[in-house]
Protein backbone atom coordinates (compact mmCIF):
# COMPACT_ATOMS: atom_id res chain seq x y z
CA UNK A 1 0.00 0.00 0.00
CA UNK A 2 2.88 2.18 0.83
CA UNK A 3 4.31 1.90 -3.04
CA UNK A 4 1.13 2.97 -4.38
CA UNK A 5 0.93 5.40 -2.16
CA UNK A 6 3.64 6.92 -2.96
CA UNK A 7 3.27 6.52 -6.79
CA UNK A 8 -0.26 8.23 -6.92
CA UNK A 9 1.11 11.23 -4.50
CA UNK A 10 4.08 11.40 -7.55
CA UNK A 11 1.74 11.34 -10.60
CA UNK A 12 -0.75 14.33 -8.62
CA UNK A 13 2.84 16.12 -8.39
CA UNK A 14 3.72 16.41 -11.92
CA UNK A 15 0.41 17.35 -12.83
CA UNK A 16 0.61 20.76 -13.95
CA UNK A 17 -1.51 23.52 -12.38
CA UNK A 18 -4.65 24.87 -14.53
CA UNK A 19 -4.19 27.95 -16.34
CA UNK A 20 -6.21 30.82 -16.75
CA UNK A 21 -7.92 31.90 -20.13
CA UNK A 22 -6.15 35.09 -20.65
CA UNK A 23 -2.81 33.33 -20.16
CA UNK A 24 -3.99 30.77 -22.77
CA UNK A 25 -5.18 33.22 -24.86
CA UNK A 26 -2.23 35.16 -24.97
CA UNK A 27 0.18 32.58 -25.95
CA UNK A 28 -2.01 31.39 -28.25
CA UNK A 29 -2.04 35.08 -30.15
CA UNK A 30 2.16 34.64 -29.72
CA UNK A 31 1.84 31.52 -31.68
CA UNK A 32 -0.29 32.70 -34.36
CA UNK A 33 1.42 36.03 -35.02
CA UNK A 34 4.64 34.06 -34.90
CA UNK A 35 3.29 32.09 -37.41
CA UNK A 36 1.97 35.21 -39.42
CA UNK A 37 5.81 36.69 -39.02
CA UNK A 38 7.23 33.13 -40.90
CA UNK A 39 4.74 33.41 -43.41
CA UNK A 40 5.14 37.10 -44.56
CA UNK A 41 9.02 36.87 -44.26
CA UNK A 42 8.98 33.84 -46.13
CA UNK A 43 6.85 35.65 -48.85
CA UNK A 44 9.17 38.61 -48.62
CA UNK A 45 12.37 36.30 -49.45
CA UNK A 46 10.87 34.56 -51.97
CA UNK A 47 9.95 37.60 -53.96
CA UNK A 48 12.79 39.51 -52.88
CA UNK A 49 11.56 42.72 -54.86
CA UNK A 50 12.30 45.23 -52.36
CA UNK A 51 13.27 49.45 -53.78
CA UNK A 52 11.70 50.68 -56.85
CA UNK A 53 14.40 54.00 -57.48
CA UNK A 54 13.09 55.27 -61.04
CA UNK A 55 13.10 53.08 -63.99
CA UNK A 56 15.20 50.53 -61.67
CA UNK A 57 13.86 47.93 -59.43
CA UNK A 58 16.61 46.52 -56.61
CA UNK A 59 15.69 43.25 -55.29
CA UNK A 60 17.53 40.19 -53.42
CA UNK A 61 17.83 37.65 -56.49
CA UNK A 62 16.88 39.92 -59.33
CA UNK A 63 17.97 43.53 -60.53
CA UNK A 64 15.70 45.04 -63.10
CA UNK A 65 15.37 47.78 -65.63
CA UNK A 66 12.17 48.78 -66.23
CA UNK A 67 10.95 51.06 -69.70
CA UNK A 68 7.11 51.54 -71.07
CA UNK A 69 8.01 50.19 -74.86
CA UNK A 70 9.84 47.18 -73.85
CA UNK A 71 8.97 45.98 -70.00
CA UNK A 72 11.19 45.08 -67.00
CA UNK A 73 14.43 43.57 -67.90
CA UNK A 74 15.37 41.45 -65.80
CA UNK A 75 19.16 40.38 -64.68
CA UNK A 76 20.28 37.62 -62.05
CA UNK A 77 24.10 39.48 -62.13
CA UNK A 78 23.92 42.29 -59.51
CA UNK A 79 27.28 43.35 -61.02
CA UNK A 80 25.10 45.06 -63.44
CA UNK A 81 23.30 46.96 -61.26
CA UNK A 82 26.91 49.17 -60.84
CA UNK A 83 26.65 49.64 -57.23
CA UNK A 84 29.51 49.07 -55.15
CA UNK A 85 29.61 45.56 -53.36
CA UNK A 86 25.61 45.08 -54.27
CA UNK A 87 26.18 41.41 -55.60
CA UNK A 88 28.38 39.83 -52.32
CA UNK A 89 26.32 42.14 -50.19
CA UNK A 90 22.98 40.81 -51.17
CA UNK A 91 24.21 36.65 -50.98
CA UNK A 92 24.73 37.87 -47.15
CA UNK A 93 21.07 39.60 -47.10
CA UNK A 94 19.53 36.56 -48.81
CA UNK A 95 21.60 33.99 -46.15
CA UNK A 96 20.66 36.13 -42.98
CA UNK A 97 16.75 36.63 -44.41
CA UNK A 98 16.20 32.84 -45.11
CA UNK A 99 18.26 32.27 -41.58
CA UNK A 100 16.07 33.79 -39.66
CA UNK A 101 12.89 32.51 -41.07
CA UNK A 102 14.53 28.87 -40.65
CA UNK A 103 15.61 29.61 -37.03
CA UNK A 104 12.25 31.39 -36.51
CA UNK A 105 10.31 27.95 -37.73
CA UNK A 106 12.35 25.91 -35.21
CA UNK A 107 10.91 28.43 -32.92
CA UNK A 108 7.97 28.26 -33.37
CA UNK A 109 7.24 24.72 -33.30
CA UNK A 110 9.19 24.61 -29.70
CA UNK A 111 6.04 27.08 -29.04
CA UNK A 112 3.72 24.77 -30.26
CA UNK A 113 4.57 21.59 -28.64
CA UNK A 114 5.24 23.20 -25.33
CA UNK A 115 1.19 23.98 -25.60
CA UNK A 116 0.39 20.75 -27.23
CA UNK A 117 2.42 18.41 -24.88
CA UNK A 118 2.37 19.57 -21.93
CA UNK A 119 4.34 17.91 -19.18
CA UNK A 120 7.72 19.52 -16.88
CA UNK A 121 10.02 20.29 -19.48
CA UNK A 122 7.25 22.40 -21.03
CA UNK A 123 8.24 26.18 -19.58
CA UNK A 124 12.11 25.47 -20.89
CA UNK A 125 10.28 24.44 -24.28
CA UNK A 126 8.61 28.02 -24.66
CA UNK A 127 11.98 29.82 -23.21
CA UNK A 128 13.92 28.58 -25.75
CA UNK A 129 11.37 28.90 -28.74
CA UNK A 130 11.18 32.78 -27.80
CA UNK A 131 15.47 33.18 -28.04
CA UNK A 132 15.16 31.37 -31.47
CA UNK A 133 12.33 34.16 -32.32
CA UNK A 134 14.56 36.59 -31.09
CA UNK A 135 17.43 35.04 -33.25
CA UNK A 136 15.28 35.41 -36.09
CA UNK A 137 14.73 39.19 -35.03
CA UNK A 138 18.63 39.66 -34.98
CA UNK A 139 18.83 38.49 -38.25
CA UNK A 140 16.19 39.60 -40.37
CA UNK A 141 16.43 43.37 -38.64
CA UNK A 142 20.58 42.95 -40.02
CA UNK A 143 19.78 42.12 -43.28
CA UNK A 144 17.10 44.84 -43.80
CA UNK A 145 19.65 47.35 -42.34
CA UNK A 146 22.35 45.72 -44.73
CA UNK A 147 19.60 45.88 -47.61
CA UNK A 148 19.54 49.60 -46.99
CA UNK A 149 22.91 50.43 -46.50
CA UNK A 150 24.28 48.71 -49.74
CA UNK A 151 21.33 51.08 -51.53
CA UNK A 152 21.86 53.85 -49.56
CA UNK A 153 21.99 56.08 -52.33
CA UNK A 154 18.63 55.01 -54.14
CA UNK A 155 16.47 54.97 -51.34
CA UNK A 156 13.54 56.66 -50.63
CA UNK A 157 10.54 56.09 -48.14
CA UNK A 158 8.28 56.22 -50.83
CA UNK A 159 10.51 53.54 -53.13
CA UNK A 160 10.03 50.54 -50.87
CA UNK A 161 7.89 48.01 -52.17
CA UNK A 162 5.25 45.77 -50.41
CA UNK A 163 7.87 43.28 -50.15
CA UNK A 164 9.98 45.01 -47.76
CA UNK A 165 7.36 46.51 -45.73
CA UNK A 166 6.35 42.88 -45.38
CA UNK A 167 9.93 41.78 -44.28
CA UNK A 168 9.74 44.82 -42.20
CA UNK A 169 6.76 43.90 -40.36
CA UNK A 170 8.04 40.03 -39.72
CA UNK A 171 10.83 41.46 -38.05
CA UNK A 172 9.14 43.47 -36.05
CA UNK A 173 6.34 40.62 -35.47
CA UNK A 174 9.69 38.49 -34.33
CA UNK A 175 10.85 40.74 -31.76
CA UNK A 176 7.02 41.69 -30.65
CA UNK A 177 6.53 38.00 -29.91
CA UNK A 178 9.93 36.60 -28.64
CA UNK A 179 9.77 39.33 -26.22
CA UNK A 180 6.04 39.10 -25.06
CA UNK A 181 6.76 35.03 -24.49
CA UNK A 182 9.69 35.56 -22.74
CA UNK A 183 7.63 38.01 -20.38
CA UNK A 184 4.63 35.89 -19.75
CA UNK A 185 6.74 33.30 -18.74
CA UNK A 186 8.39 35.23 -16.23
CA UNK A 187 5.27 36.63 -14.52
CA UNK A 188 3.75 33.13 -14.54
CA UNK A 189 4.04 30.06 -12.65
CA UNK A 190 6.29 27.36 -13.33
CA UNK A 191 3.38 24.37 -14.71
CA UNK A 192 5.06 22.19 -12.94
CA UNK A 193 8.08 21.18 -10.89
CA UNK A 194 9.79 17.81 -10.21
CA UNK A 195 9.22 16.95 -6.67
CA UNK A 196 11.76 15.08 -4.59
CA UNK A 197 10.22 12.37 -2.85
Amino acid sequence: MTAITVQTQRLLGQRRPHRSFSESFIRTLIIVCAALAVVLSSVSICDGHWLLAEDRLFGLWHFCTTSNQTGPHCLRDLRQAHVPGLAVGMVLVRSGGALAVVVAIFGLELLMVSQVCEDLHSRRKWVLGSIFLLISFVLSSMGLLAFVILLRNQVTLIGFTLMFWCQFTASFLFFLNATSGLHINSITHPWGQPRKF
